[in-house]
């Protein structure tokens, strides 16, 4: 039994047979036709190795030391000593036993067999075995030579190229340039070991010297190794255009006098298209110079800067297939019917448009065209043969063309994304009116199993008003504009009193807005309450609830908010409407015990997030709700997404959203937020877009003459006055200057930040960079929107602090930082406190280290922030002088009166933003005057932003205010401009 004492002492030492590994040049005997059988293999001497160098072979095997300390064979063989057990040292065994499996198993084709108990080392392709080599040495397991007139010698590494060399005949000279250790040596006496390695000799010296050193051997370098290749003159020109480029893609170069460099290894990706019928097939691969193919997408094949240049490209193929269609991008593929029409009419092209696509196509196209106006839907209602049934008859008519029911009908309940018809032509069904056509289909299938065609019973008159609505103008929809007409027509709004048991003393312009919302109550009609940030919108609609419950209507009311303000309608309901039962459902149903009908029959105000009611939308789609208040609306203003669905499908007498900044982008975030809170003022985004965006926000920019100018610009205020005419009854906004004077002043002031030389030469090479990548693109925007607005945020995190994008670039700071460390140090020892904005956590992280750098406390908020009342709470309590937000985090939804100093450190595209932000200080409570620094760096596309968010803020201002207009969205001529051409 083992004692702890063995353990310690470990074992005895013991004496092994020293071991060390043979190496020998030797050579086949020069071949001889008149002799027969197979040629004698001998070692080389320096005087044989002079009279020729052919037949070269090099061999291995274990050596003992023997009687005069000479290494020989003996027994060593490889089997005796992978079976020793106790005659040589286990570890010296092991690495004897591993290179022999290393050489067994990895070896070239080709090369005569070692002869006797020795390894053929010269055929061992496996780069395993170089540093098995080295190890040796550690070991005490020393190289030797078999033979007295040869020496053996381990180098650390050897390089070699491809030499292309005139000849003076006109011809090319292919041959190795060969560096052991970086030393030259004449390719002509080296020779491959596999491909990862060399071994070279030298004549004329004895003993003959033999080095061996690992090396990164590409095709066809093992074959120059020895002998180079001529090419005759009459060669050389379709050497240099058809094999040349692919050598250079794989082979380093040495390139002598008189021979052109080679291409560049920029691949273009061939597109080969096969047509047969209506079926089309597909492959793609990268060309490169010369003719070598690459298949797709072979990210992970040549050399770093081929992979990335394949990369570059497709990003723009990827890019240019998805703005195209939804089909899958793969290698190579079969498409039929619907599918092969979407590839031939609108993916070839967009491909086929860049550079760096070649198309082949063979067979004959078929006719395939795409049917893209807005579908027209006629809908018809007759009595059916059934008491109190109507039958639908449905036509929809798309460029003309008008689609057979069954065909479409067939795939919508189906879920295809688009239809070929028997003549070619194909349409997508993505269409918003289709998708709604199929929910309503489906909805109306559910009433009845169908026997001859869609319908619908009479009793059903909401499902007829969205069906009716869907196709044209409805009944309801015109009973709905005759209220609508009503309301605007009202000289003065009736005043409601504060409710009783409210506890807020109103101000007036608030009891205003109370009285204008129980007005549209009243009528069933919603509306938006677009007051400036921190005037009391929550204030104005808790009222509203609270006069509501002083009617005979006992049904609860829904507020929709972000997750981050639930808190703020929980505890002001609280405060100033105790009465008012609040119930928050945070959580979705699976996390939930009770249904959301349960909970809103024991409450006054439901409250949830965006979130749950997207998730949960048939649940919150079952009671009848009195009123659904959408705060931060702003979250509902893409029709196109699910929780703007799902606001859609409430029951509910009217829906209030509440937001500072109904248009933030265009004039369809007004459309989206009217859908939900004046249903059918707008039958459909189509027709708005016709009669109000093309003519206010698009301006002209090819009027020839000033009169057609003159006619555009009275087109455009045409438009605005009748779009401000249909809004104004459903849209309340005041604004501070003009309701709450009582407001401190606030004062705004843009610092313009100079760059260092160093951060100033690294901005301007980078916008050169990405100038050129982006102008490029501009004449395709739609489609490659996503590539120019990553350059643009590229810039502006480089304007920043270089390190956001290179950490190698961290060293040159940030001057923006300088800046506000600076001003925040003196506003603290002052005693004020500060919030600062940025877009950019990983900037407000750099601007933490600074902070922490300075010993000045700090609260920190991002999407990233756990207990994010706690940090509010803890900045409100005094315990940093500074505030770092981010603006998805913090740009809504806080009160922080506390601080009178706002620093945004980067300009925003929407100005809107920007204006919520300064509002978490300057609201209703601050008692201070409120200081705000926008901070700009010179000389960069921040400037730039900086003038669009004036060009951005006047949309809002001429559809809200009654301002001049601008084209809101970012057109080329925009982004030239921020590029500064």
């Amino acid at each position: 039994m083992t004692s702890w004492r063995d353990l310690v002492a470990g074992s005895p030492a013991r004496a092994y047979d020293a071991l060390a590994l043979g190496i020998e040049l030797r050579q086949r005997d020069a071949y001889d036709p008149a002799r027969w059988g197979a040629r004698a293999v001998v070692p080389v001497t320096p005087r044989a190795l002079a009279r020729r160098q052919d037949d070269l072979q090099l061999v291995a095997r274990p050596l003992v030391k023997g009687a005069r300390e000479a290494w020989i064979k003996a027994d060593a063989t490889w089997d005796a000593v992978r079976r020793s057990t106790g005659r040589f040292d286990p570890t010296h065994a092991r690495w004897f036993a591993e290179l022999h499996a290393i050489a067994q198993a990895l070896r070239t084709t080709g090369a005569f067999a070692a002869s006797g108990d020795t390894l053929a080392l010269d055929t061992v392709d496996a780069p395993l075995l170089w540093p098995h080599l080295a190890a040796a040495r550690g070991l005490g397991i020393p190289l030797v030579p078999m033979h007295p007139q040869q020496s053996v010698h381990l180098a650390d590494a050897a390089t070699a190229r491809l030499a292309i060399d005139r000849a003076p005949d006109g011809g090319l000279r292919l041959s190795a340039a060969v560096r052991i250790d970086d030393d030259p040596v004449d390719a002509a006496h080296a020779r491959p070991i596999g491909a990862s390695g060399l071994f070279a000799y030298a004549l004329d010296v004895d003993p003959v010297p033999i080095v061996l050193a690992p090396a990164d051997l590409p095709d066809p370098l093992p074959r120059l190794l020895g002998a180079g290749v001529d090419i005759p003159a009459s060669d050389a020109d379709e050497f240099l255009a058809e094999a040349y480029p692919a050598l250079a893609r794989r082979t380093p170069l040495v390139v002598g006098p008189g021979v052109p460099p080679p291409p560049p290894s920029r691949p273009v990706l061939a597109v080969e298209v096969a047509y047969e019928g209506d079926q089309v097939t597909y492959a793609l691969a990268w060309a490169y110079p010369g003719g070598e193919r690459v298949d797709w997408p072979g990210s992970q094949t040549g050399t770093p800067d081929e992979a990335d240049a394949r990369a570059e490209v497709a990003a723009r193929v990827e890019a240019a297939w998805a703005a195209a269609s939804d089909l899958a991008l793969t290698a190579a593929a079969t498409l039929r019917d619907a599918d092969a029409a979407v590839f031939a009419t609108r993916v070839l092209p967009a491909i086929d448009a860049l550079a760096e696509v070649r198309v082949r196509t063979t067979g004959t196209p078929p006719p395939f065209r795409e049917l893209r106006g807005d579908p027209t839907l006629r809908i018809t209602a007759v009595e059916s043969a059934e008491r109190d049934w109507f039958d639908l008859g449905i036509v929809v008519t798309i460029d003309g063309r008008t689609i057979p029911f069954g065909t479409l009908f067939s795939a919508l309940s189906r879920g295809r994304t688009r239809i070929k018809l028997s003549d070619g032509a194909w349409f997508s069904l993505a269409h918003p009116a289709l998708q709604r056509l199929r929910d309503l289909l489906d909805e109306a299938a559910a009433l009845d199993e169908w026997q001859t065609g869609p319908r619908l019973p009479r009793t059903h008159l909401a499902l007829w008003a969205e069906f009716e609505d869907l196709a044209d103008e409805s009944e309801a929809a015109i009973e709905w504009r005759g209220l609508a007409r009503a309301l605007a027509d009202v000289t003065a709004v009736p005043v409601v009193p504060t409710p009783p048991g409210f506890l807020a003393e109103l101000r007036p312009y608030q009891r205003e807005g109370l009285s204008w919302l129980a007005l549209l109550h009243g009528h069933r009609l919603g509306g938006i309450l677009a007051d400036d940030m921190g005037l009391g919108k929550t204030l104005q609609l808790l009222a509203l609830i609270a006069h509501t419950r002083t009617l005979p209507d006992p049904r609860p009311w829904l507020v929709i908010a972000p997750t981050s303000v639930l808190p703020t309608w929980r505890d002001e309901a609280a405060r100033f409407a105790p009465g008012l039962r609040v119930a928050v459902v945070e959580a979705t149903s699976v996390r939930r015990r009770q249904t959301v009908a349960h909970i809103a029959a024991r409450a006054d105000i439901v409250v949830a997030p965006y979130g749950v009611v997207r998730t949960d939308a048939d649940e919150f789609a079952v009671p009848h709700w009195s009123g659904v208040v959408l705060d931060e609306a702003q979250f509902v203003k893409n029709p196109a997404t699910r929780v703007h669905r799902a606001v859609a499908s409430l029951r509910s007498d009217a829906v209030f959203a509440a937001t500072g900044t109904p248009v933030e982008n265009g004039l369809d975030d007004l459309w989206a937020l009217l859908s939900l809170t004046a249903p059918g003022l707008f039958p459909s985004i189509r027709r708005f877009r016709e009669d109000y965006t093309r003519a206010i926000e698009q301006l002209p920019t090819d009027q020839p003459t000033a009169l057609s100018a003159a006619a555009a610009s009275a087109h455009r205020e045409k438009a605005l006055d009748r779009l401000r005419r249909r809004v104004r009854p459903f849209l309340l906004r005041r604004t501070k200057d003009v309701v709450a004077s009582d407001l401190p002043a606030k004062q705004e002031q843009q610092i313009t930040v100079a760059l260092s030389p160093a951060h100033q030469e690294l901005y301007d090479r980078v916008l050169q960079r990405e100038r050129q990548k982006v102008l490029g693109l501009l004449n395709d925007l739609d489609r490659q929107r996503f590539i120019v607005f990553r350059s643009l945020t590229l810039l502006r995190m480089l304007a920043l602090a270089p390190g956001l994008v290179d950490e190698r670039d961290a060293h040159l700071g940030s001057a923006k930082l300088d800046e506000l460390l600076e001003r925040l140090v003196e506003i603290a020892a002052e005693g004020h406190r500060a919030l600062v904005f940025s877009q950019f956590t990983s900037f407000l992280n750099l601007a933490a280290e600074r902070l922490d750098a300075a010993g000045l406390a700090y609260a920190h908020l991002d999407g990233s922030t756990a207990r994010r009342g706690d940090v509010v709470e803890r900045f409100r309590a005094g315990e940093a002088p500074v505030f770092l937000i981010s603006l998805k985090a913090g740009g809504f939804g806080l009160t922080l009166v506390e601080a009178d100093y706002v620093f945004l450190l980067d300009p925003w595209w929407n100005p809107a933003a920007e204006s919520q932000a300064i509002d978490r200080a300057h609201r209703i409570g601050q008692t201070r005057s409120v200081f705000v620094y926008r901070l700009i760096a010179a000389g960069t596309v921040e400037e730039k932003v900086r003038a669009l968010q004036q060009r951005k803020a006047a949309l809002f201002d001429a559809v809200i205010d009654d301002d001049d207009s601008f084209a809101a969205s970012l057109e080329a001529d925009d982004i030239r401009a921020l590029l500064g051409e």
